[in-house]
């Protein structure tokens, strides 16, 4: 059906250059409000009636008459309708919708992808700093940095993964000064205790097996413990890659991957940062005013300048970020993604600043932003805000338990990332059609019991006539299945992996719709092979789809 819409539209294309020149590049077909009115729709009459000065009806009429004269309208098309004040609604034969079957069987866990392109892309997420478990922001962040790479993947991208962390600065000194103060025997609540240290079981964890000496391991550092608890240094390197190697069991647990981790403290031990200020200085964007260092960043759009070194010496936050920046386009990439939270918001316009302030070649609008909110979680009719192991907030690890890996990532990207999200535990855990993941996983089961039941080799199905299903319901279903590509692009375009969620219950939707509709399992051998044809179809999409998200296809539920 791919192949068959790209056709329509081309001899689309052809009739609207004969009616306008250039109108052709222009064609384009819509999905029909009500899927009753056909299933493409066309809105070129109304569009052109104007410059052409002639009614939109009648101009409609007329683009009609061309279309049903045209070889490819005649072979794929049953019918077109005008409606209103000059919609063409065009209606296909169903062996036009037919083909998409064979489509799906024969390009399997492909389906949908594009073409290889010479591109790479880099998306930046979860970039925890190394100072406690991984929170449930941190789960949402996870979640949608890897289904946007596996999105990006499906066009064709070249894509790396990549954590950013910073292991040096006042919060890494606050674990090490955390740690000590445990190993020593305090905590919180004692009078020695400080009001910024951090309070979470963890940390006493930490100091034990500090003291104990032991080697942790994480998957871009490893250290062994001094087991000197006046030895700071070393416990805050033993503190780092304890907590490294305690995120890399979260995200293992959540199966998200990463190709490079990135330190901040190399930035600075590298010399990209002075570099990055230097270059600044020397193109004019800077100046010195009330002891500090200023970037002219409102010549860039921002609100307001913004300090890069304060009258201490130090550094503001983003400073390093423009330096990373740099490194990431130097280094080939010149498409990135960073999945932030939403308080990440004010550091977009100065990056953006000064990385066209450094005019090394990056576009404006250059890096790509997904800022994503806070996630509530709910319990038992009731909000949980703390966890034992953090001491403040829930842990990714918490959710992952409470529910489950597969409920955990497709929750999470149930809603667009700027909009608050509730994550229901008590839903997540449910095993009826009000919890989605459940709903979408239990379609593809269904499906497979049923092929499980004919017993026969699907790989044959490819090869079926498929001329039987020319029923409505099981045309609705072949229509579904046809917008999956179309709806992969688009996830991609916008950072979007919401959109594959949406399409997945929709599906699941309408196969159930369909199952409920038809039996498969027939008499008549050559009704039941085209049936089973259009169901391991449609299970071959869903199981994209949740790939897509990370989530998995189970055979029995």
């Amino acid at each position: 059906m791919l192949s068959v819409k790209q056709e329509l539209l081309a001899a689309l294309a052809d009739a609207l250059e004969q009616l306008s020149p250039g109108a052709g590049a222009k064609a384009a077909f819509e999905s029909p409000k009500v899927a009753a009115h056909g299933d493409f729709a066309c809105t070129a009459a109304m569009q052109l009636a104007k410059p052409l000065r002639l009614n939109p009806r009648q101009l409609a009429e007329t683009l009609r008459t061309a279309l049903l004269a045209l070889p490819a309208y005649q072979r794929w098309v049953s019918d077109i309708d005008i409606a209103g004040p000059g919609f063409i609604n065009i209606r296909l034969q169903p062996a036009a919708k037919q083909q998409i079957v064979s489509a799906v069987l024969q390009a399997g866990a492909c389906f949908g992808f594009q073409a290889p392109r010479n591109e790479r892309v880099l998306v930046e997420f979860v970039s925890a700093n190394p100072t406690g478990p991984l929170h449930v922001g941190h789960g949402r962040q996870a979640a949608l940095g890897d289904a946007i790479c596996n999105l990006f993947a499906t066009q064709g991208w070249q894509v790396y993964r990549e954590f950013y962390y910073n292991d040096a600065g006042v919060q890494i000194a606050t674990l090490a000064n955390s740690t000590q103060l445990r190993a020593k025997g305090f905590k919180p609540g004692d009078a020695e205790w400080p009001e910024a240290a951090y309070n979470g079981e963890y940390i006493q964890d930490i100091a034990n097996d500090f003291i104990a000496g032991k080697t942790v391991t994480s998957d871009d550092r490893a250290f062994t413990a001094s087991g000197d608890i006046e030895d700071l240094d070393s416990i805050r390197q033993f503190a780092v890659a304890y907590l490294r190697h305690e995120q890399d069991l979260d995200l293992k647990a959540f199966q998200v991957r990463f190709d490079h981790y990135y330190l901040e403290s190399s930035l600075y031990t590298s010399g990209r940062v002075e570099a990055t200020v230097n270059r600044l200085v020397a193109n004019g964007k800077t100046y010195e005013q009330d002891g500090a260092l200023w970037l002219r960043s409102t010549d860039y759009g921002d609100d307001k300048d913004r300090v890069m070194r304060k009258g201490d010496g130090g550094y503001t936050y983003f400073v390093p970020d423009v330096a990373y920046h740099i490194a990431k386009w130097e280094r080939g990439f010149t498409k990135v993604v960073n999945i932030q939270g939403t308080d990440h918001h004010g550091t977009i316009a100065r990056v953006r600043a000064g990385l066209q302030a450094a005019s090394v070649g990056i576009p404006e609008g250059y890096p790509d932003y997904v800022l994503h909110t806070m996630v509530r979680v709910v319990k038992g009719g009731e909000e949980v805000k703390i966890s034992k192991r953090a001491g403040s907030y829930v842990t990714l690890r918490d959710l992952i338990e409470w529910t489950s890996t597969d409920a955990v990532r497709f929750f999470l990207l149930s809603r667009k990332p700027d909009t608050e999200y509730t994550f229901d535990v008590d839903l997540a855990v449910q095993k009826n059609n009000d919890n989605p993941v459940y709903y979408v996983q239990y379609a593809h089961a269904r499906i497979c019991s049923v092929l499980a039941a004919w017993g026969g080799d699907a790989s044959e199905l490819g090869e079926t006539d498929l001329s039987p299903l020319d029923s409505t319901a099981a045309q609705t279903l072949m229509l579904a299945l046809a917008k999956y590509p179309e709806m992969l692009t688009a996830a991609a375009q916008d950072n979007a992996p919401h959109d594959v969620t949406f399409y997945l219950r929709d599906l699941a939707a309408t196969y159930h719709s369909y199952y409920d509709a038809e039996r498969i399992l027939v008499d008549d051998e050559a009704i039941k092979r085209a049936r089973l044809a259009l169901i391991a179809a449609t299970a071959q999409v869903l199981h994209n789809g949740l790939a897509v998200l990370g989530v998995s296809a189970p055979n029995r539920m």
